[in-house]
């Protein structure tokens, strides 16, 4: 254990109501007192045990201890015992209802202090001192934590990402103690701390929240990790966020709106196919209707032909074609044995009467024009 002696004012001795001890050499055949050479470690909230302990003599009595705990920089007084009982009158405010002795263990030596519902600012060192007929002193070390809860993990912008983009990784971890050290990893778990901002704020409570920011370029299909660390109680807690990072030639708004507006060429470019289509055919089946009334209406053609054929006086009978020279035609229908030769010489007394038109698939003449 760790050794410390100490001296005791007049006052103490003769009630113990005030406590303040100076450090000295220890006096010979003075008690030892045995505390623990490492800092306690209590959770915030919990209740935690300063042990201190002295061996007693066969003959010890209860009536013959002094003790006191005191905070060791302030002196100022936690707990105190004699005469058999608690002296409470002088304890330090934020300790009440919150110290207690074992009581049961105090004749086998056991001065440990309970201290109940453990908060930061208990943290420190408090002094035991021990009288029953020589004095001594030793320090014990508190030290509070807290584990952090599990890291929350955002992304912004939390989607539309595309490889090359700027994005923010942000870990958060709350309610710990004391400050947290931040590990940011890749995913081949290299350290990618230097990119990393980190702030730790504590709170009403003392207890930390941390707040890490991790600046990256998007990658497809990337993982990153924020471990957050309690350096006293070794704690470790991990979260991860995966960044797809998906190939978008351009944002999504604008991919739907392409899809839309190419929807909606292709239906007008279908409406107009069937319009046109039924143009078409409608016109298809005016042009046969026109060519079965001509028909009808043209008992002549034959005879007229045939005059024609024959030279027989054809009179102002003859046939053109609408657009095209009146020569050519006639030389036309000479060739064909429609017109005879003595028609070939005449064309310039023909005059135009009634355009009619005929359908003749692959045929050399498709507009008759009748004189009469």
């Amino acid at each position: 254990g760790r050794w410390c002696w100490g001296g005791i004012k007049e006052m103490l001795l003769q009630g113990l109501t005030t406590a303040c001890f100076c450090p000295c050499h220890p006096p010979a055949g003075a008690m030892e007192i045995q505390v623990p050479d490492e800092p306690v470690v209590a959770l915030f909230g919990r209740d935690a045990t300063l042990r201190c302990s002295f061996s007693p003599e066969a003959n010890f009595s209860l009536d013959d201890l002094s003790l006191i705990w005191q905070l060791t920089d302030t002196k100022r007084l936690v707990h105190s015992f004699s005469g058999g009982r608690d002296q409470l009158a002088d304890q330090g405010g934020g300790y009440a209802n919150r110290t207690a002795l074992f009581y049961d263990q105090l004749v086998q030596g056991n001065v440990s202090l309970l201290l109940r519902r453990v908060e930061i600012s208990d943290e420190g060192s408090f002094t035991c001192f021990v009288r029953v007929r020589d004095y001594s002193s030793a320090a014990v070390t508190l030290q509070v934590a807290a584990p952090y809860s599990k890291p929350n993990m955002n992304l912004e912008p939390n989607k539309d990402l595309k490889p090359g983009d700027l994005a923010a990784v942000t870990c958060h971890a709350s309610r710990g103690y004391p400050e947290a050290s931040v590990l940011w990893q890749d995913s081949q778990g290299g350290n990618i701390t230097e990119n990393v901002t980190t702030s730790q704020v504590a709170n009403e409570e003392g207890l930390f929240d941390v707040h890490s920011v991790l600046q990256v370029l998007v990658e497809p299909s990337s993982t990153y990790s924020c471990l957050v660390r309690n350096p006293v109680l070794q704690q470790e807690t991990q979260a991860s966020v995966t960044i797809t990072g998906q190939h978008l030639a351009f944002p999504a708004v604008a991919l739907w709106v392409t899809v839309g507006l190419a929807i909606c060429v292709v239906g007008l470019l279908a409406v107009l196919a069937y319009v046109c289509q039924k143009k078409i055919r409608q016109s298809c089946e005016e042009e046969e209707e026109n060519a079965g009334n001509m028909a009808a209406t043209t008992p002549q053609r034959g005879w007229g032909l045939q005059r024609v054929t024959e030279g027989d006086g054809w009179g102002e009978l003859g046939q053109i074609l609408t657009g095209m020279d009146l020569a050519w035609w006639w030389h036309l229908l000479k060739d064909e044995g429609i017109l005879g030769a003595a028609g070939v010489g005449r064309h310039q007394q023909i005059r135009a009467r009634e355009p009619v038109l005929v359908h003749c698939s692959r045929r050399l003449f498709q507009t008759y024009t009748w004189f009469s």
